[in-house]
């Protein structure tokens, strides 16, 4: 007995078949290839960072599975990420599941780090997850202790200009005036300065000239009698040997005792002992002394001008009226 089939069954046959391969079709354009074997693994986020369904699954590098179903586990937003991975491949219990950049645009994937477990992951099970910090945050984690330290260097700034704004007020800046003025006549005076000196050495020049030559020439001299100074030098180290052999503390002694002597002589005349000491303190020996001297030279004087007084030779005798003693002239 045949079977027969109406137009409509298979219509309906067809419109099924047809909606499977394009439900399949459309899985497969998005990642899911429900044609494979594959065990399922979860992950718990906080957040996934723009994860998507059909988002890889990579393990160093090569694409492994892919996501499966992103939805919230409760009312406080965790997010479980069900992911699917190729039967073939083995992964430990402590593998990491963490969310990456697939490329510079943006894209996340799921990288799976393996672990170094012996026991390994079976289908349904949970991974541990992380999230590895994208390009930008990475630069604001970067730039997040330099943008505190510009913070603080605009805050010092800020208080620097309201010291200099402080300080640099009218008055100051007065007075900065000046000093710019004094230091400006000061570098003119500086250079007047070096103009007279490059005047006075250009018009010195010449002696300059001749004040080398001479020092060159002295220099010369003492190189070409060289010999001569050091004999010289040998000599005057001679003599100092020889004036150090000499005794000279005996001399000194002896020059001592000299002057001890002496100032007894002068102790004894000051104090009237002896024949100076009397003449010098006494004046009456002094006035005798003189007045014998005197006498002396008026007895010599008169026997050189009436020596016949003195000396006669006569037969008859002499006269006292022709001899008779007459003063000479100044004597009383």
């Amino acid at each position: 007995m045949k079977i027969k089939f109406k137009k409509e069954v298979g219509v309906g046959i067809l419109v099924v078949c047809t909606l499977a391969i394009s439900y399949w079709g459309f899985s497969f354009l998005k990642g899911k290839n429900y044609l494979t074997n594959s065990r399922i693994f979860y992950a718990k986020y906080n957040q996934v960072n723009g994860l998507v369904d059909a988002n890889y699954v990579m393990i160093n590098g090569v694409k492994v599975g892919e996501v499966r179903n992103i939805s919230f586990m409760d009312i406080k937003g965790k997010v479980l990420v069900e992911f699917a991975v190729r039967n073939n491949i083995k992964i430990p219990r402590n593998s990491l599941a963490q969310i990456y950049n697939s490329d510079v645009l943006g894209s996340k994937a799921i990288e799976i780090v393996l672990g170094d477990s012996s026991v390994m992951a079976n289908s349904g099970d949970t991974l541990k997850s992380t999230i590895q910090p994208s390009i930008t945050e990475e630069v604001s984690y970067q730039m997040l202790p330099l943008k505190k330290k510009a913070e603080s260097l605009m805050g010092s700034f800020d208080s620097v200009l309201a010291v200099i704004q402080y300080v640099f007020n009218e008055k100051t800046r007065e007075n900065l005036q000046r000093s710019f003025e004094s230091v400006k006549n000061a570098i003119r005076n500086i250079e007047n300065t070096s103009y007279n000196l490059d005047t006075l050495v250009a018009a010195q020049r010449y002696r300059v000239t001749q004040i080398l030559a001479n020092v060159e020439s002295i220099t010369s001299n003492f190189k070409n009698n060289n010999a001569k100074l050091t004999n010289v030098i040998n000599n005057f180290s001679t003599l100092s040997d020889t004036l150090a052999k000499i005794k000279i503390a005996k001399t000194i002694e002896k020059a001592d005792a000299v002057l001890a002597n002496i100032s007894d002589i002068t102790n004894k005349i000051n104090s009237g002992k002896g024949s100076m000491g009397l003449l010098i303190n006494n004046d009456t020996l002094y006035d005798q002394l003189s007045k014998s001297s005197k006498e002396v030279n008026l007895l010599i004087q008169d026997m050189r001008l009436n020596p016949q007084r003195y000396v006669h030779f006569s037969v008859f005798g002499k006269s006292p009226k022709k001899n008779k003693y007459i003063a000479p002239e100044g004597s009383k």
